[in-house]
């Protein structure tokens, strides 16, 4: 079963509030702060441009949306690990195989019990994309969007995606089940 995302432009106050929330304990989990990532605007799918739609506008892994959309294989850096109470947090970088380019930000937190080992492995040790383990190891999963935010890049996306602070860009939290048990959150903000 897919879960229908509501307009953000449609949100009470209290449920942009507890969105924005969410995103500030991901990132904290890494010892960042919400203004260190950027300013964060909830926005709805219709304002983004088309090509953040078709990036970032779908129920989907952002491994198989990225090298769809750039037609090449990505591989990632991981920048930044923790781990604290059952949870793996990290922060990475996508880039195309090909050129290198930078493609997307991303800190994705995971509960290690709700992982198989396989999954665990290959995602932890071999620096993969996430959503590249869980296709691999054919677990069952469903990804659910949360939000679509519109972001005006702070001092840590300035640095690791090379963006002036005057340029918007675009992102999404999504939250992963494994198994039908909530197992993972996700940051992905992407450049063109």
């Amino acid at each position: 079963m897919r879960h229908t995302m509501p307009d953000p432009l449609e949100l009470t106050a209290a449920e942009s509030a507890a969105h924005r929330e969410e995103l500030a304990d991901l990132v904290a989990r890494l010892g960042y702060s919400l203004p260190e990532i950027g300013e964060f605007e909830p926005v709805a799918a219709s304002v983004l441009p088309l090509e953040y739609q078709v990036l970032l506008v779908h129920h989907d892994h952002m491994t198989v949306a990225v090298e769809a959309f750039h037609d090449s294989h990505v591989d990632v850096q991981v920048l930044q690990t923790a781990v604290a109470e059952n949870r793996y947090t990290r922060s990475s970088l996508l880039t195309r195989r090909d050129t290198g380019a930078l493609l997307q930000f991303g800190v994705v937190s995971i509960r290690l019990d709700a992982l198989p080992a396989a999954v665990r492995e290959a995602f932890i040790d071999r620096a993969v994309p996430l959503g590249r383990a869980l296709i691999r190891h054919n677990v069952l999963r469903e990804v659910e969007l949360r939000a679509l935010w519109r972001i005006m890049p702070g001092p840590r996306l300035q640095e690791e995606l090379g963006v002036p602070a005057s340029m918007s860009i675009f992102g999404r939290t999504a939250a992963i089940t494994v198994n039908n048990q909530p197992a993972v959150e996700v940051l992905e903000i992407v450049r063109l």
